[in-house]
Formats: structure tokens, C-alpha cells, sequence
């Protein structure tokens, strides 16, 4: 488990295709790795990665073909900035919210302007994430803890300050630009605790339906 909120920005300094799927070297940066053992648990640009190898200046790690296909990852290139945290301890401080590191899906960053000090960003979630987002709540971007200010439809918006601006690699994007987000546990939960029994049936894997919500009393603008 994570927090959101980046301790260092490293870089992507090797991806090699290994066997099918992939290993890629990151240099650590600011990160303190003298803590960190061979099967501990980095989140990199918000993906949960095992490191694999210690190399002094960073950690290697191997990539899976399922998160290959469900991550930004894919996309990741030599020298590309990556947001870093290592996983909490029972005394870390919990600045952001509980963030698994388990990726749901790739975004989009839509817009961005200036808003006095501050950045404002508009982005695209994948549509079946969209009922998870809701207006200040939390939503965790490429492993950033952040909060939302805006929301319609599939779309969001985020108002970053200077030094989320300066510590994370929130500075670099540009319309266009894809993101990995991952969307609060808690509302997951909820939506499997509301099937009741129900979530033992197969065809409640998907997730709720309007019928099932309208059958136990909810409805739309509750």
C-alpha cells in the first residue's frame, strides 16, 4: 500500500524485453533506497512494481504482459521522468489517502491553463471509470494523491499548486498526454457491498446495474 504523495522523481534508464513481457532499470533519484530489500514494493508513475535487483543507484524491476496492456508502461521510454514512493509503514505519516498501486485504467490529460499560482488540468478517464470519480473526492494520477474540483461525465478536473507542480512530473504534461489512474478503494468496495448476495452471481462481475439500483430504492440524482 501506498499514500500518493511522491517522495523523488527518478528516470528511466533501461527497459529490456525479457521472455515475453519486460524489465526496466529506473534510477532512483532523491529516493532513499537504504531501506529497500529484493522483493520490496516501489509504485512508479502509480504502478505497483516488485524490485527485482539493487543495483546502487536505483532498482530493476520486471513487467508483466497484464500490466503491459493495462498500464502507461507500454508507452514508457529512455530518460522519461517517474513518479516514486515506497510502499507505508505502520508509522508513515498518511498525507494523501490509501492507494494500492493496482492501476484501473489510462487517462487522458485534455487541458491546461494557469489559475493564478496554481495549474489547472482537465482530464479523460475511461468511461467504466467514470461512476468512481466524484467531485471532491480522490483520485490518484500516475501515483499522485490529488483531489477532485470538477466533474462531468467521463471527464475531471484537478487544480495542481506549485510544489505538487515541482516534485512530481505534473510539470511535464501537455495536452494529450496519458496517465495511469487508479480510483478511490473505498468507492470499489461500496459497489460490491451494495450486490448483497448478489456478487456471488457471474453476471455481477461487471459491476451494478441501473435495474438492481432502482429494484433496492436508489435512482439517478440520489
Amino acid at each position: 500500500m501506498f499514500t500518493g504523495i511522491i517522495e523523488a522523481v527518478g528516470e528511466i534508464v533501461a527497459l529490456e524485453p525479457k521472455g515475453g513481457d519486460l524489465r526496466v532499470r529506473v534510477a532512483s533519484g532523491g529516493l532513499d533506497l537504504a531501506d529497500v530489500q529484493l522483493g520490496d514494493s516501489i509504485a512508479t508513475n502509480g504502478v505497483c512494481l516488485t524490485v527485482v535487483a539493487l543495483p546502487g543507484d536505483g532498482y530493476w524491476a520486471d513487467v508483466s504482459v497484464e500490466t503491459l496492456d493495462n498500464t502507461t508502461l507500454r508507452n514508457w521510454r529512455l530518460g522519461q521522468p517517474v513518479n516514486l514512493e515506497k510502499a507505508l509503514t505502520p508509522t508513515t505519516r498518511l498525507g494523501g489517502h490509501l492507494v494500492s498501486g493496482h492501476v484501473d485504467g489510462v487517462g487522458e490529460v485534455i487541458s491546461r491553463h494557469t489559475d493564478a499560482r496554481s495549474e489547472r488540468f482537465r482530464l479523460r478517464a475511461p468511461k467504466a471509470l467514470a461512476k468512481y470519480i466524484a467531485h471532491k473526492g480522490s483520485i490518484t494520477v500516475d501515483g499522485t494523491s490529488l483531489t477532485v474540483n470538477a466533474v462531468d461525465g467521463d471527464e475531471f478536473e484537478l487544480n495542481i499548486v506549485p510544489h505538487t507542480l515541482e516534485k512530481t512530473v505534473m510539470g511535464t504534461y501537455k495536452a494529450g498526454a496519458a496517465v495511469n489512474l487508479e480510483v478511490d478503494l473505498l468507492a470499489r468496495y461500496l459497489e460490491r457491498l451494495l450486490l448483497g448476495d448478489k456478487a456471488a452471481e457471474p453476471s455481477a462481475a461487471g459491476g451494478i446495474s441501473m435495474a438492481f439500483l432502482a429494484e433496492h430504492g436508489y435512482h439517478r440524482g440520489q
